[in-house]
């Protein structure tokens, strides 16, 4: 080992006995490579810490005494000013030297060239234009077999249908179309088509259209059943919008800006496992009107780890939607809603996010006619306005006018509407657990309540029948797996429990798919995600309902689908 300590010894000042006073740079230069050459040595037990802390300390002491010499001799031998000197530097020191600067560079050197050819279009021969470059395709198709099982308890004929009794005029006329199917199992295939384009107009500033297949009618749902070989599909406008994005130095969203027909601006209890719970508003559901996004940043977000950012903001949301204009009425029916929120990220990767938002509803309560004899003949226009656009089911309803005519009226009524004011209060709040990674555990939950339910005024509307208030609806959900299900062999499941009471929330609005649709419903839902392959993946659901109040109606719903997005 002694002798060892002394070849290193011999080549640490051999190194450091070629610089004069002019090469301490070069000296410097190979300190390092020798360094770690010294290191390598310990890593392979050739020499211990401790005499490569004592070759280092010694080498550098050596070095510093002789760069002094050097200053002090005087200069033996002019150098012409067009000759270069080098100090010799081994072989296996420039081997060192070369793969270090190799490693340090690579990914540097190769980010600058691939940075390069992306915006020179190296290969492209004919480039497309700018104006193009600014235009995003985007889309996805959706194949479902949906079979639906009626509980054997069921009665038929036990619950209205009162859009349908809208739309043909009253009970008569509706038939048994007038009543829900509570008895007949029914099997289904349906499609889902959308596609959209987004347009950077500017800095900041995005239009985007959305077409997508399904009924005009229903805001509620986009699917598309099979079984009308005869006509070609619907193929609609579902969103159309500005979008203003401002952004600090942080590349921190701190405002947006939409407006016209827009996605669902509220924070939903969602996160890359779901869209977000369904108890207030269903996922399909696009908005007409405006909305504004403020965002803030709290403290300092930079992590513990490094130079990853930990998203930890304040929110807050507020909105205008005109939902039904009318020449037939001055008092058009208007949703205006407010919510704030946090949204915070934790250094092991967890986060957690609440909102809580209030929404109100101005206008939407049923004018009955108090012409005597009360016949549609005979009403007015704010009567016949205040008739809504949709209904799924499941609120109160009240007569707004009665079958027949004025010289022969009857008392079967002929149009219904909303019996219930709706301001509604609702909190919902998720947090995601990435303890298991790459596989996340979230739970969520959403309350929401209505606080706009006045029994006085509602028993008014229905001739002094007092009715129970059921003004509650929750949900509790469990999600286990990849946080998305896009990749083959990826995947996910979940599990809910939901009880929606008659008039917690606008049964218009609420998810689509639960009980097919509306309030006053109570059940769980099961289901799971799996990859196939990129950009396609397979969904199973299984909902199980009941109603909350009334003659018993039971629904099972097994939902299969094909997704596929690009």
């Amino acid at each position: 080992m002694a002798n060892k300590k002394q070849l290193m010894a011999l080549v640490l000042s051999g190194l450091v006995g070629i610089a004069h006073a002019g090469e301490k740079e070069e000296l410097l230069k190979l300190r390092n490579t020798t360094t770690n050459l010294i290191k390598q040595l310990v890593k392979s037990g050739v020499i211990t810490d401790k005499m490569a802390e004592e070759m280092i300390k010694q080498a550098e002491v050596d070095a510093g005494k002789q760069v002094a010499e050097a200053k002090e001799a005087p200069t033996k031998e002019a150098v012409p000013a067009d000759e270069v000197r080098v100090a010799y530097v081994p072989d296996f020191v420039k081997d060192e030297i070369r793969q270090q600067v190799r490693s340090e560079l690579r990914e540097e050197v190769v980010g600058d060239v691939m940075a390069k050819a992306k915006n020179e279009q190296w290969g492209l021969p004919n480039a497309l234009p700018e104006w193009i470059k600014r235009f995003k395709l985007s889309g996805d198709i959706r194949l479902r077999s949906q079979h639906e099982f009626m509980a054997d308890d069921n009665t038929a004929l036990s619950y209205f249908d009162y859009q349908s009794i809208n739309d043909n005029g009253g009970v008569t006329n509706a038939g048994l179309d007038g009543f829900y199917n509570s008895t007949e199992d029914r099997q289904r295939f349906r499609e889902r088509v959308r596609l959209g384009v987004d347009v950077n107009i500017t800095e900041g500033l995005k239009a985007g259209v959305r077409l997508a297949t399904g009924n005009q009618r229903d805001p509620v749902s986009t699917n598309q059943t099979l079984g009308n070989t005869g006509n070609k599909y619907d193929f609609t406008v579902d969103r159309a919008y500005l979008q203003y994005d401002a952004i600090n130095d942080d590349k921190f969203k701190w405002l947006t800006l939409s407006g016209g027909r827009i996605k669902n601006p509220w924070y939903t209890g969602g996160g890359e496992f779901t869209g977000g719970s369904e108890v207030v508003w269903d996922t399909d559901l696009s908005f007409e009107g405006f909305s504004g996004t403020l965002s803030h940043q709290l403290g300092n977000s930079d992590s513990l780890m490094g130079t990853n950012r930990l998203n930890r903001s304040v929110f807050a949301t507020a909105g205008a939607f005109p939902l039904q204009e009318s020449g037939l009425s001055h008092d058009d029916k208007w949703l205006f809603g407010g919510q704030v929120g946090v949204d915070w990220g934790f250094a092991n990767q967890d986060n957690m996010k609440v909102g809580v938002g209030y929404y109100d509803y101005v206008n939407i309560e049923a004018k009955p006619n108090t012409s005597a004899p009360g016949t549609c003949d005979l009403n007015t226009r704010d009567n016949n306005a205040s008739r809504p656009e949709f209904m799924q089911g499941g609120n109160t309803v009240a007569v707004i006018c009665n079958e027949g005519t004025s010289q022969s009226p009857t008392t079967l009524p002929a149009m219904y509407g909303l019996a219930s004011d709706f301001n509604i209060i609702n909190l919902n709040a998720s947090y995601d657990m990435a303890l298991f990674a790459p596989y996340h555990a979230r739970l969520s939950g959403d309350f929401a309540k209505n606080i706009g339910f006045d029994s006085a005024a509602v028993s008014k509307l229905l001739n002094g029948t007092v009715i129970d208030e059921q003004t509650n609806a929750w949900q509790i959900r469990a999600d286990f797996g990849w946080p998305r299900a896009e990749v083959a062999g990826h995947w996910n499941v979940f599990a809910a429990y939901k009880r929606v009471e008659r008039d917690a929330v606008l049964d218009a609005f609420t998810d689509s798919d639960f009980h097919l649709g509306g309030t006053n419903t109570k059940g769980w839902v099961v289901g799971g995600n799996y990859g196939l392959m990129k950009n396609t993946w397979l969904t199973g659901r299984w909902l199980t309902a009941d109603m909350v109040t009334g003659p018993p109606f039971g629904v099972d719903v097994l939902q299969l689908d094909v997704n596929t997005q690009f």
